[in-house]
């Protein structure tokens, strides 16, 4: 057998958080916790490594929302839909809560050992964007410098009326 590479299922991270949310929606009405930590494990080892940051940090946003669906779905088949909605959701989330961090650490820790800290090292080394022409002029050494379109000082509020001493 020769180095053929590793070929696999690479998701973007808008398919492993769509991934996420519908495990962890799948298992809300049986295993919610456990759903949602193997939902963060299969996502964060199927995401394509570039795509690790904008994944680690949707988990709690995901199960919120998988929960909020859940709970409100179930709210809307009682008498009293607002009192259920709101014990529903304070019982999912306050249960949930062990979970949620341990399925967060999970895919923050096997997302740093994918190579987390470079999507960071790359977020903080992008270039700023280019100013646009408008707000750009060139000194006489020929640097450009920016500026804000309203300096300070150019739009003084006006005080209509009298005078304070009249």
């Amino acid at each position: 057998m020769t180095g053929t590479g590793r070929a696999g299922l690479r998701l973007t991270a808008r398919g492993a958080i769509v991934m996420l949310f519908v495990i962890t929606l799948v298992g809300m009405p049986f295993l919610p916790g456990p759903a949602f930590v193997a939902g963060c494990l299969a996502a964060v080892l199927l995401v394509r490594p570039r795509d690790l940051l904008p994944l680690v940090v949707t988990p709690p946003l995901v199960f919120f929302a998988a929960a909020l669906l859940v709970e409100l779905m179930r709210a809307l088949g009682s008498a009293s839909t607002l009192p259920t909605f709101g014990l529903g959701m304070f019982t999912a989330l306050s249960s949930g809560a062990p979970w949620l961090f341990l399925g967060s650490a999970l895919a923050l820790g096997i997302a740093w050992v994918r190579g987390l800290p470079d999507n960071v090292r790359e977020l903080r080394g992008a270039p700023a964007p280019e100013p646009t022409s408008a707000s750009r002029f060139r000194s006489r050494r020929g640097r450009a410098h920016t500026f804000d379109p309203e300096p300070e000082g150019y739009f003084e509020p006006r005080v209509y009326g009298r005078a304070a001493d009249e």
